[in-house]
């Protein structure tokens, strides 16, 4: 019993910290899911809608999946804030947890410094309060550009939140996966020199 208890946190921390976020109820998860199209940077950037952080000039484009209520699209910001200064990302809402999902994600895409109100969000969600207020009154073309961002994550058969789509810069090959990862790791993944 006292085993169990030593190592629970330490195995909860550890699913947190490489974890995903995916909707609780499977009926959100549309038939066209079921078909895995394949997945590139140029479909993201074709036919996604996010916001931009990061080296804006950067060749090399990092799109990010995420879900305003997801703690582990909370952790991965984090982690990717040290390579803003290297690489270009593109945060992209989607509508997979619950209403406050959209909303929340409306207000981020919609931001004027989008950089520093998802860090206030994020910031806000992991201390546990629920990230930063936003109306459930979404326009119209915000919300139908979520919906279409969440149907294509969906179309490329991810399981969960966040979900990364780059070409890593030392292999040139398209890279993808979802859950959240260290900025040592992300660094890796991406091909690029961790700061």
């Amino acid at each position: 019993m006292k085993f169990h208890r030593l190592f629970s946190p330490y195995l909860l921390l550890m699913a947190l910290a490489l974890g995903g976020c995916s909707p609780q109820d499977a009926s959100k998860v549309t038939p066209a899911a079921k078909v895995k199209r394949e997945v590139s940077p140029e479909a993201v950037a074709a036919e996604a809608k996010g916001f931009a952080v990061g080296a804006l000039m950067s060749a090399n484009t990092v799109y990010v999946f995420f879900d305003a209520q997801c703690p582990h699209c909370g952790h991965l910001w984090n982690a990717s804030v040290p390579l803003h200064q290297k690489l270009k990302f593109v945060w992209v809402p989607v509508g997979l947890l619950n209403a406050t999902s959209t909303a929340q994600g409306a207000v981020l895409l919609t931001a004027a410094n989008p950089a520093a109100v998802m860090t206030e969000h994020e910031t806000l969600l992991l201390a546990g309060k629920g990230g930063i207020s936003a109306s459930s009154s979404v326009a119209a073309d915000v919300e139908s550009s979520i919906k279409k961002n969440t149907q294509l994550l969906n179309s490329f058969g991810a399981e969960g939140v966040p979900f990364i789509v780059a070409r890593n810069l030392k292999t040139g090959q398209t890279v993808s996966r979802d859950g959240s990862m260290t900025t040592a790791a992300l660094a890796e993944f991406l091909g690029v020199e961790a700061p």
